[in-house]
């Protein structure tokens, strides 16, 4: 029988992979976004998964994806399923029930109803329903673009960050890597229960469970912490024998990929195991894999040896300044 290579032996290749991430890379061009409107308000929009507008003293969260074009042009249906899952996801990572989503395609008509058709699919599974948005029929590169909102009765947020909190990851291991985009899909394996999976961040936010959370996409797993603790200025080291993760698939994949149900969740200590159990009860996992630190350092151990890979100071992860409060 072949033997699964331990996370020891995989740390260099975690590494090297976080490192050289494109993905994550792609997340510094955000910066500009400060070039052109100054410091960001990270509650406020844009420097989290969602943006918190207060509505007649309810937090109701906005937020919006575009699907990388070679994807939607390679694989409509999958985008489609991608433009809903990745906004359910965010409305989610910040607390939030999602509500409703609206799109914008742009594409051959053939292709615009392959998108539809995969929205409309991820709209019933995650019961959040599509109510309106904008089509252009061209017979240039397809695009594709879709924007929730969403209710929060408490809001988990990168600004409730601090030191000493527990990092939790709480993700769906079964599923399969796709051969041609780094995604982990668990549809077929999770199926209807995605709907329910999603609505835990929220509980988890009314009850004081966690005290922020991001959740994992195109980054990667490395990469989205780092987005989650850029602003604060925090590191952590994380630990890859404690980290969730599926048979099989190598940890450089894994912690690089973007998973169909994956999240980053930071607890205050007296409240990590009712947090992880919250996942764990429905048959997901979850697991303590550090302690949030001061030192602005994101490093990765594994029996007993420990390697840095990123410096949220002097390379942060998105280049967003805030505000200075």
């Amino acid at each position: 029988m072949h033997r699964h290579p331990s996370p020891l032996e995989q740390l260099d290749d975690v590494a090297h992979a976080v490192r050289s991430n494109p993905s994550l890379a792609a997340k510094r061009e955000i910066g500009l976004v400060t070039e052109v409107f100054g410091d960001s308000g990270w509650v406020e929009g844009p420097g989290d998964d969602g943006a918190v507008v207060t509505v007649d003293g309810r937090s109701v969260i906005a937020c919006g994806e575009a699907i990388w074009p070679p994807f939607v042009a390679a694989d409509p249906y999958g985008a489609g399923v991608a433009a809903v899952l990745a906004n359910v996801n965010d409305v989610a990572a910040m607390g939030g029930v999602p509500l409703a989503i609206v799109d914008t395609v742009v594409a051959s008509r053939d292709v615009a109803k392959v998108v539809l058709e995969g929205m409309r699919s991820a709209s019933r599974m995650y019961r959040v329903p599509i109510v309106g948005g904008h089509l252009t029929i061209t017979e240039g590169p397809p695009s594709l673009s879709a924007f929730a909102v969403g209710h929060a009765e408490a809001v988990l947020s990168s600004t409730n960050v601090m030191a000493g909190h527990d990092l939790v990851v709480a993700a769906c291991v079964e599923g399969r890597m796709r051969a041609d985009f780094p995604f982990f899909a668990s549809f077929d394996e999770r199926g209807p229960s995605l709907g329910d999976d999603v609505r835990i961040l929220a509980t988890i936010a009314q009850r004081g469970l966690a005290r922020a959370a991001k959740d994992i996409s195109m980054a990667g797993l490395v990469g989205s912490l780092a987005m989650l603790l850029e602003w604060g200025s925090f590191g952590v080291t994380l630990d890859l024998d404690a980290l969730p993760a599926p048979q099989g698939v190598p940890l450089a994949q894994w912690c690089n990929c973007f998973p169909c149900f994956g999240f980053l969740l930071t607890c205050e200590p007296t409240t990590t195991e009712a947090c992880m159990a919250m996942f764990t009860d429905v048959g997901l996992s979850a697991a303590k894999v550090g302690t949030v630190d001061a030192s602005g350092i994101i490093t990765l151990a594994a029996g007993g040896r420990s390697v840095r890979v990123l410096d949220v100071r002097a390379d942060p992860a998105t280049g967003l300044s805030r505000i200075q409060l």
